[in-house]
């Protein structure tokens, strides 16, 4: 391989993921570069629209709860480093319609796993009936089936902050990055990688690939037989007048209802006057260089009639705007967090079929230890590659 200077770990796609494992191994003072066809955040992948929804006990898998825990922590961490709040915890509330047969991200019993979550690590949280729901929040038309679960500390974090925050971070702390460039290929020799980008060529000893929907097209198989990437719409629905009053602070939601699966919303950070909402579900499959943007009317139509009317106190049927995101879905919902299966020294991060981001801090983490010391904190053992390649 030609000489050039070498870095000692790279980190390709810097979204969620990629930024969280960029900071992380900048603070131990690592030689790294993080590498992006954008400049992040952008609104091209998995990590835009202004919000997510946090919270700690987690109903897609007990296992997950540890992640999030930590990532809490690193949050208000961050915040203590940059003067900016990142996570806001403003309650959530996991709501559950009696007959619902629904899932949330591949968990048929999300409300139970969740429950049981809390349990097991001494979560704050509430049971409340539908009376209950409507008492203590009356933009919510809860009914006399419909049973939730209430956690303070859940919320929401700004998600392009989160990222900002990261790489910023990052940069002072020593890390280099490159924007706006495509990687076009990954060379190994066994002890280290010549990434081709269509600028220069880079080399690593390392090396973490965190790229989203793109995974799939820069590695091929096993990636493109597991992972497929689907567009996701989420949109936003203004507040009555009348409404106006019960929806001040209120918290994110889960919605579960019916034999579908479900939906979840958030306050609206631009415009209070709004509420922002999605479906809980996966959308089509997407080629992400080529998903549709244009979100129809009968888009919206449909989520408004299927998941927001009736449920939802004083919200107005016509949205006022909606934009699309992209999840990368495995076949079980569960991360895909593990090393190549013929590169010891390389590291995959799926994109989290649709649930990641709050977990992303202590992954960055985890990943970061995972490279300098070949062992974490947190045990990743759950999101092995293994589990689909072995079959």
């Amino acid at each position: 391989m030609p000489n050039r200077k070498i870095h000692d770990v790279a980190v390709i796609g810097l979204g969620a993921m990629g930024s969280a494992t960029l900071y992380q191994l900048a603070k131990q003072n690592t030689n790294v570069i993080g590498i992006d066809q954008f400049t992040p955040p952008h609104t091209h992948g998995s990590t835009h629209g202004e919000t997510r929804v946090t919270r700690c006990a987690i109903g897609e898998g007990i296992q997950y709860t540890p992640l999030a825990l930590r990532s809490h922590e690193i949050w208000k961490e961050l915040a203590s480093e940059t003067g900016e709040q990142l996570l806001f915890e403003v309650g959530g509330l996991m709501i559950s319609t009696g007959n619902s047969h629904g899932s949330v991200h591949g968990s048929a019993n999300f409300l139970d796993t969740t429950i049981a979550a809390a349990k097991k690590f001494n979560i704050e949280h509430e049971l409340l009936t539908g009376q209950q729901i409507r008492t203590r929040f009356p933009g919510f038309d809860a009914g006399a089936d419909d049973q939730a679960y209430f956690e303070p500390g859940a919320g929401y974090l700004k998600v392009e902050e989160c990222v900002q925050a990261q790489l910023d971070r990052a940069i002072e702390l020593g890390a280099k990055t490159v924007f706006d460039t495509k990687v076009l290929n990954i060379n190994s020799d066994g002890d280290q990688f010549e990434i081709e980008t269509d600028g220069e060529t880079i080399s690593a000893k390392k090396l973490v690939v965190s790229a989203g929907p793109w995974v799939n097209k820069l590695l091929g198989a096993p990636y493109s037989d597991i992972l497929t990437p689907s567009r996701q719409v989420l949109h936003w629905y203004p507040i009555g007048n009348s409404a106006k009053e019960a929806w001040t602070d209120h918290p994110v939601f889960i919605w579960l209802h019916g034999e579908g699966d479900g939906y979840y919303g958030l306050p609206s950070l631009a415009d209070p006057n709004l509420i922002k909402v999605a479906a809980a579900s996966y959308g089509d499959a997407a080629d992400p260089d080529a998903i549709d943007r244009n979100v129809t009317r009968e888009e919206q139509d449909e989520m408004f009639e299927t998941h927001v009317k009736g449920r939802l106190a004083g919200i107005e049927a016509k949205a006022e705007k909606s934009v699309t995101c992209i999840y990368t879905v495995t076949p079980d919902s569960v991360f895909v967090i593990d090393t190549h299966p013929d590169h010891d020294n390389m590291m995959i991060i799926s994109a989290c079929s649709g649930h990641g981001f709050k977990h992303s801090a202590a992954i960055g983490e985890a990943v970061a230890q995972q490279m300098l010391n070949n062992h974490s904190d947190l045990d990743l053992s759950a999101f092995k590659l293994s589990r689909f390649t072995a079959r």
